[in-house]
């Protein structure tokens, strides 16, 4: 009975959370950020005749380079607090995950504190690529042998 009580009483308190539109507005910027990056792709490949190896990473530096300076600025945050998931495409996300660590450490110098607390995300992020290619390289090749 007692236990019942408090169930009712934490069920009638509990926040309720609007997913459907949190995730309809994670949709909608995180599909902003991909047709930004297409048509960076475009301009580089139509505009600049650039070859499609090129012209990707031209994109994918242009789009680093606008995550860094919109969080020096503060306006990703505010994107990311907007939208929720929409700004963690990966490209963007690490971006912002970099420059907000080298900027909260800044006050600890460039050796000790931006280099050392960006390679410690950068770390992590690499391993974790590292790893995955190597299981996924080696069950295809697995694979492959069948």
């Amino acid at each position: 009975m007692e236990k019942r009580i408090v169930k009712n009483a934490l069920d009638k308190n509990k926040i309720k959370r609007p997913v459907l539109k949190n995730s309809i507005k994670a949709f909608v910027v995180g599909g902003l950020i991909a047709i930004i990056a297409q048509g960076l792709l475009d301009l580089y490949m139509r505009v600049f005749e650039l070859d499609k190896s090129t012209s990707t990473s031209m994109m994918s530096i242009t789009l680093v380079f606008i995550a860094s300076i919109l969080t020096g600025i503060g306006v990703y945050d505010k994107i990311g607090q907007l939208s929720g998931a929409g700004t963690i495409i990966p490209i963007t996300g690490f971006s912002n995950s970099m420059t907000s660590a080298a900027l909260e450490s800044k006050s600890e110098g460039v050796i000790l504190g931006i280099m050392t607390n960006m390679f410690k995300l950068a770390g992590a992020v690499i391993v974790a690529g590292v790893v995955s290619s190597f299981v996924f390289g080696t069950l295809i090749y697995l694979v492959g042998l069948l």
